[in-house]
């Protein structure tokens, strides 16, 4: 995780500076994953290890980035490297849509969030399939016509910022990018067959 130094508006986006709280390799030009939000390093402010980006008005309307505010905390996350071996779902950091925590309870170990989410990112989701929450790759255990649930391991709880989300607040989705390659394919076959239907009724084929 990160803490929020500063939020500085720059004409209709805002220059974020974040102190992650651990150290970690990291150099101007790379990108860096703030709450699932694929951002550039523009500086790296030393000695205080506290890393700037600038974040546009697309992502500041896309996203909750511009509801950060000053010492809250944030996941961070580096790029993967090709030959890094794949431990969760693959994410892109583009954020599909916004959504609401609607609900969280406590069930032994486990601590379940339910999650209220726009259609455009529920049409994605599969009940066992993977969600990403505030750049956190999650397995969905329940789901309906606008929400979705997943349960939080005592781990996830204290490495990220979840912990601290409460009904209402907002939180940033990306769902699975094999859905949407699945139905680019669909979608594309079905304009081929379009299309064969009018070559055939011209008598071309």
């Amino acid at each position: 995780m990160g803490e929020v130094v500063s939020v500085e508006k720059t004409g209709n986006g805002i220059r974020l500076s974040v102190k992650p709280l651990i150290e970690f390799e990291v150099k101007p030009g790379d990108s860096i994953s703030i709450n699932g939000v694929c951002l550039t390093v523009t500086k790296l402010l030393t000695p205080d290890s506290k890393l700037s980006f600038d974040v546009s008005p697309e992502t500041m309307r896309s996203t909750n980035l511009g509801k950060l505010k000053v010492r809250e905390k944030v996941n961070l996350e580096r790029a993967l490297r090709l030959s890094d071996r794949l431990g969760g779902h693959l994410v892109t950091g583009h954020v599909d849509g916004v959504g609401t925590v609607r609900n969280r309870k406590q069930a032994g170990e486990y601590t379940f969030y339910t999650v209220d989410a726009p259609a455009e990112v529920l049409r994605y989701i599969v009940k066992k399939g993977s969600i990403t929450i505030d750049g956190i790759s999650l397995t969905v255990v329940e789901l309906d016509s606008g929400t979705f649930s997943v349960a939080i391991i005592p781990h996830t709880l204290k490495a990220t910022n979840i912990g601290e989300k409460g009904i209402g607040d907002s939180v940033n989705l990306e769902a699975d990018i094999v859905g949407k390659y699945v139905e680019k394919l669909l979608g594309r076959k079905e304009d081929d067959r379009n299309l064969m239907e009018l070559l055939k009724e011209g008598g071309f084929a």
